[in-house]
């Protein structure tokens, strides 16, 4: 019988659990990694035993544990791709946008404009305004990322990406974004886009990542939306005064690279 076969048995039969009143407490703990297991909770075999068990079922792959090494592997990935990109704008906006709308026009300028500011787009990596920043940046030769991600209803990386990484997980690409940005241009979108922006303000905000500046391009498409904040959203208290201005509301794209790109404050 190995060492660690013989502490799991010996602690299982020290341990009394707890009598039918919980008087009794817990006398045995077993320790597996960093986690503590007592009385019923005490495996029957040890972690060796387990890894070492011949099992024909694949289903371990689908588990928390394993999901865990894939999160990782995706930063790992992820940090590996971008780290030596550059200085780069994140241009949110939405899919469903179509390739004659003002929105689209405006986005595509402004991935051009960036790219002759030496920046690179990053964007979502699908079609709408994300392919617009893109098309835009590639057009002008600069470096065009699409951070795409699993769904299964969406297209792949449109074909204006010339550095591309599809994800599992939103999260690890919400890192991805804020990590290698130094400022976001917020075109017209739904609730995909106002999840990445606003990921991006409350970060700011919280001062959980480093201040960058943050346009939201259409006074008429987000006009109402900051009429809400500056109005019951303030008077409420839920965010403070200077809250409101860690954003840019603008219908030039000019202004808006000049602004993301940090330029307007020099």
């Amino acid at each position: 019988m190995s060492e660690e076969r013989g502490d799991v048995d010996n602690q299982r039969k020290a341990s009394p659990g707890l009598d039918p009143s919980g008087a009794v407490p817990y006398e045995t703990t077993y320790h597996k990694g960093p986690v503590i297991l007592r009385g019923d909770m005490i495996p029957d075999e040890s972690t060796s035993e387990h890894l070492l068990r011949p099992d024909d079922s694949p289903d371990w792959l689908h588990t928390d544990p394993w999901r865990v090494l894939r999160i990782q592997a995706e930063f790992v990935d992820g940090f590996s791709a971008l780290a030596g990109l550059g200085p780069a704008v994140a241009c949110f906006g939405s899919a469903r946008t179509g390739r004659e709308d003002a929105a689209y026009v405006a986005a595509r300028t402004a991935g051009g404009l960036l790219a002759k500011a030496g920046y690179a787009v990053i964007t979502g990596g699908g079609p709408g305004i994300m392919e617009a920043a893109n098309r835009g940046c590639a057009e002008a030769g600069g470096k065009s990322v699409g951070l795409g991600i699993e769904l299964p209803h969406e297209e792949g990386i449109n074909r204006w990406v010339n550095m591309g990484i599809t994800f599992r997980y939103f999260f690890v690409r919400k890192v991805m974004f804020m990590k290698y940005s130094s400022g976001g241009i917020v075109f017209p979108g739904g609730f995909g886009t106002l999840d990445e922006a606003f990921e991006m303000l409350t970060l700011i905000q919280t001062h959980k990542a480093k201040s960058m500046p943050v346009v939201f391009f259409g006074s008429e498409y987000w006009g109402g939306l900051f009429d809400w904040i500056s109005g019951p959203v303030t008077s409420h208290g839920m965010i403070s005064a200077p809250d409101r201005t860690l954003v840019t509301i603008t219908d030039d794209v000019e202004e808006a690279v000049r602004v993301a790109t940090g330029a307007a404050a020099r």
